[in-house]
């Protein structure tokens, strides 16, 4: 391809990604020191806030391979677009790969190591394009790879680190850079890539990604809302700091950092753009509705300033209390409720009846562009969204055998409305209807159209509706956290026999409690329409 030819597609690729970025939901990252949850447990979660990427949850069983064997690499992997995964590349293949869970981002394996995503924003200088720039390697792919072949978080992030620079790093939303927050049972991390460039070639000799890790403090909790959060790097620190050999000199070349100037060297002010498009920059409104919204969850005898510069929020803070599984999901399920950023206390939700203002049953947080254009209400970005797909929140905890170490607690949907089921990493298979969708047809026999279809119910008279979700969502998320200790028990005594019946009981019980969600959620739909039909409010 010629110089002109290239420039021309490049800018093409740009106003595309333009348009399409002021869409892109993105997503929510919690994580949680070993001691600053209650029990011990190291803890990520991630929001999948796209309506389609891929939620088939399905276990993707270890090989072995003979020497000299390729592994395919892909683009689609998310499935945000209406089609298969298509090959774009091959590796070389290890002789061994590890049994993982894999969906649009995927999360765990079978040694307990869990992933997070959220993308971050990244200089025009830096970014690349499918298909004309040379990079293949999307973070999901990348995922995949760390999952199959890491047994530990520092595993994970040297096999990442790896392939993105000697493949090159490929956006796959917007064209935007990624943060990964990568944990074992006694480790988490917070892991930054951003590209190298459309004009980034294998054969130039240069990496083809930029990246850099920092542990987070095992007492403390680290927030990542669509933003770098890495600032100073010390190299030298081998415990908290992973970081590519070349971290500085993209910034140097392209003229964002001087080290002439005696300045320190800001990883996230080198990288990320201060300003420009609403959704991806380091003064975002979005971020910072949400940084404000967990912060002060986080630690409520700090006066958050709700307007402050995203910057000033620090990369960990010590929560007022430690946090328990349960905790962060209310986190991930929450809409800046006690915030100027609550839309349900917009005064256009309220009506008069009589002599008083009361709030409409209609009011929800979770409106559409439409709907909020009709009572001309500003849109505030909160946690919980109703187009994501699916969430999570994964517990490891360290002195279990390997099938118990981790425990991912999965949802369907708009976290505010899902229910949490208990994935262990041990299980080696999931429920048919949970791995099971197809986007252009209802199906019953698809658990993710049951939660689907209860969050749009709920959201038609939300102030009602989500009473009658709660009646059925808490007694069993409460009964999953109840049987837990039980669960465990069984299972490793049946470790200390034979790991296999260990992974076995593991795989039916995790089995069993999708089928009580699936079941429950169904019957609260038909619970929904026949209370909320027109034909009965008015």
């Amino acid at each position: 391809m010629n110089m002109r030819k290239a420039c021309f597609r490049l800018c093409t690729a740009l106003a595309v990604v333009a348009l399409f970025v002021g869409s892109v939901s993105a997503c929510t990252d919690i994580i949680v020191g070993k001691k600053a949850s209650v029990d011990g447990s190291v803890m990520t979660s991630h929001t999948a806030d796209g309506a389609f990427y891929d939620a088939n949850v399905r276990v993707i069983k270890g090989k072995k391979f003979p020497k000299g064997s390729k592994a395919d690499v892909f683009w689609n992997i998310i499935g945000e677009e209406n089609y298969a995964p298509k090959k774009i590349g091959e590796i070389p293949q290890v002789e061994e790969t590890y049994t993982y869970f894999h969906v649009g981002y995927p999360f765990m394996n079978e040694h307990g190591v869990a992933i997070g995503e959220t993308t971050i924003p990244q200089k025009e200088n830096l970014k690349t394009f499918y298909p004309d720039g040379k990079a293949i390697m999307t973070i999901e792919q990348l995922e995949v790879f760390a999952l199959q072949r890491a047994k530990t978080a520092r595993e994970a992030i040297k096999v990442i680190g790896e392939l993105a620079e000697k493949y090159g790093f490929l956006p796959s939303c917007g064209s935007e850079g990624e943060c990964l927050t990568i944990t074992d049972s006694d480790e988490a991390w917070v892991f930054e890539m951003f590209s190298a460039g459309f004009m980034w070639t294998p054969e130039s000799g240069k990496p083809g990604a930029i990246w850099a890790a920092q542990r987070v403090p095992d007492d403390c909790v680290v927030v990542v809302p669509n933003i770098s959060r890495i600032r100073n790097i010390d190299p030298n620190d081998k415990s908290n700091f992973i970081v590519c050999k070349h971290y500085m000199e993209p910034a140097i070349e392209n003229g964002w950092y001087n080290p002439k100037d005696g300045k320190p060297f800001v990883w996230q002010e080198a990288y990320s753009p201060l300003t420009g498009n609403d959704d991806w920059s380091l003064s975002s409104i979005w971020v910072r509705d949400r940084l404000h919204t967990l912060y002060s969850k986080l630690d409520p005898s700090r006066e958050w300033d709700p307007y402050a510069e995203t910057m000033s929020y620090p990369f960990a803070i010590k929560p007022a209390k430690n946090l328990s599984v349960q905790d962060v999901m209310e986190m991930l399920k929450s809409y800046m409720t006690g915030t100027p950023f609550d839309m349900t206390e917009n005064n256009a939700w309220y009506v008069r009846e009589g002599d008083k203002m009361v709030k409409s049953p209609l009011a929800t947080p979770f409106m559409t562009s439409d709907q909020r254009k009709l009572l001309n209400i500003p849109y505030y970005r909160p946690v919980a969204k109703y187009d994501c797909a699916y969430s999570f929140v994964s517990q490891a905890r360290s002195g279990y055998p390997t099938p118990l170490k981790t425990v991912l607690w999965f949802g369907y949907d708009n976290p505010n409305t899902t229910c949490y089921v208990p994935i262990y990493c041990g299980a080696l298979d999931t429920r048919e209807n949970w791995r099971t969708f197809d986007r252009d047809a209802f199906s019953l026999n698809s658990a993710q159209w049951a939660f689907i279809l209860a969050d749009d119910l709920v959201n038609k008279r939300y102030q009602d509706a989500i009473k009658d979700l709660h009646q059925v969502r808490d007694p069993l998320e409460e009964t999953f956290f109840k049987e837990q200790k039980d669960v465990d028990a069984k299972a490793l005594e049946l470790s200390k026999k034979n790991l296999q019946s260990a992974k076995d009981y593991l795989t039916e019980y995790t089995k069993s409690c999708m089928e009580k969600v699936e079941k429950a959620w169904w019957n609260l739909n038909w619970t929904l329409i026949t209370k909320y039909n027109n034909n009965k409010v008015k």
